[in-house]
């Protein structure tokens, strides 16, 4: 019977002679299990169940710098170990390893013969005999020193990190401390009262106030909101506030001054970035005949102030088709007039506060909404400045993590006469 031959020239039976762990063409597969164990890329060691050491392999005692004789039938394993790791040892990893047979991947540090430490990755099995009961614990250590450099590493690098977000923090409140006056101004019989939220110390918020004197016998306040937020926002936010208080004084009439500082926004931010902004800005003069205050009050494109009577009514001040600052060459300012009588209170705020967001009755989530506002002076009114202020502050701690942008508010509140009754709040 003739042989058949294969393509590559050879019997059919040749490939039946070959072996078929295929040792001829890999002659590195002819090692031996003893060569394996003894310079296996990581330590084997094996103890009985008292701890004494009955076997280790080449690669271990290379890493301790022992010769065999010195820990074969003479150490325990947990003479091999730290301080700590022998207490760790006998209290934890000892007892554990009795209960259930198997730990994995523990974190310990070997003592080495001259007396430095190896940080170790240790695996250990226990073996049992015919009867059950424990006779040989198998244990597998892995080098964990570059391990330990790289989590080293990243430690440094985290404390690196956490250490320029607390600088940065810094900076970030701090800038955001120059964009808001350092003290209202005080004017005589009118009480004021501000506060910010921040919502973020990592970034800068967009809001901002103020009130400051013009002539003689009148006061200008301003309260608004820019776009966006960080280092952008900081300087629009600069620009904004010294461009308002200078066009007060150059016409304080509040709709020229917001159609000022809409010419000075939309020239500076007509490019690729266009920036804008919501203001209220209100121009106040004593009212010497009727008693209180006469606001003039202009708005771009911001929520409506919050009007609370001393009769215990609120309502919002209608200010309907204010457009936004800087959008558009020409804007369209919307403006209203009162009287602020004693007893009264003037809320301004931004946005902040009606768009936070709340729990729903569905277990989802809402926006506080304008009307919840309303409600909320309504129930709070009559009140003084420093009242609402106090009042808004805490309705934003209910809100938690709910508060998604910052918020500003700005209340100013004429007293009643000192020898009328006394007012509440």
């Amino acid at each position: 019977m003739t042989r058949g031959t294969g393509e590559d020239g050879r019997g059919d039976g040749d490939a039946a002679r070959e072996p078929a762990d295929g040792r001829e063409r890999f002659p590195l597969l002819e090692e031996s299990a003893e060569d394996l164990y003894e310079h296996a890329p990581c330590g084997y060691l094996s103890t009985l169940p008292d701890g004494r050491i009955v076997r280790i392999n080449t690669t271990l005692l290379e890493w301790l710098g022992h010769a065999r004789d010195d820990l074969v039938g003479r150490a325990r394993f947990s003479d091999l170990l730290t301080v700590g790791g022998r207490l760790y040892h006998e209290t934890h990893y000892a007892p554990l390893l009795r209960m259930q047979g198997r730990l994995n991947g523990i974190a310990l540090e070997l003592k080495t013969a001259d007396g430095s430490r190896l940080p170790v990755i240790a695996t250990s099995t226990v073996r049992t005999g015919d009867d059950g009961e424990p006779s040989l614990i198998r244990t597998v250590v892995l080098d964990a020193r570059d391990r330990r450099a790289y989590e080293a590493e990243l430690l440094r690098a985290r404390r690196r990190a956490d250490r320029e977000r607390d600088r940065l923090q810094d900076l970030a409140t701090t800038l955001q401390k120059t964009l808001l006056p350092p003290a209202l101004a005080n004017v005589a019989g009118l009480d004021v009262a501000a506060y910010y939220h921040i919502a973020s110390t990592d970034e800068v918020g967009g809001d901002f106030y103020d009130l400051f004197p013009l002539s003689a016998g009148t006061w200008g306040l301003f309260l608004g909101d820019v776009c966006g937020k960080g280092a952008e926002a900081a300087a629009l936010t600069s620009l904004t506030r010294y461009t308002l208080r200078a066009a007060a004084v150059y016409d304080p009439d509040p709709a020229a001054v917001l159609d000022n500082l809409n010419t000075v926004l939309n020239h500076e931010y007509n490019g690729d970035d266009p920036r804008f902004c919501t203001v209220l800005f209100g121009l106040l003069t004593p009212d010497r005949e009727r008693g209180g205050f006469r606001i003039t009050l202009a708005a771009g494109g911001h929520p409506p102030a919050l009007l609370m009577r001393a009769d215990g009514t609120a309502d919002y001040l209608p200010t309907p088709g204010g457009q936004l600052i800087g959008v558009l060459p020409d804007v369209h300012i919307a403006t209203t007039t009162l009287h602020l009588l004693p007893g009264d209170t003037l809320l301004l705020y931004t946005d902040g506060l009606t768009e936070a967001r709340t729990a729903a009755a569905g277990g989802g989530e809402d926006r506080y909404g304008d009307d919840a506002l309303l409600g909320f002076g309504r129930a709070l009114a009559p009140t003084t400045a420093p009242g609402a202020v106090d009042a808004v502050r805490d309705l934003l701690g209910t809100f938690g993590t709910g508060v998604d942008d910052d918020t500003a508010v700005l209340a100013v509140h004429v007293p009643p006469p000192t020898d009328g009754p006394p007012f509440p709040g």
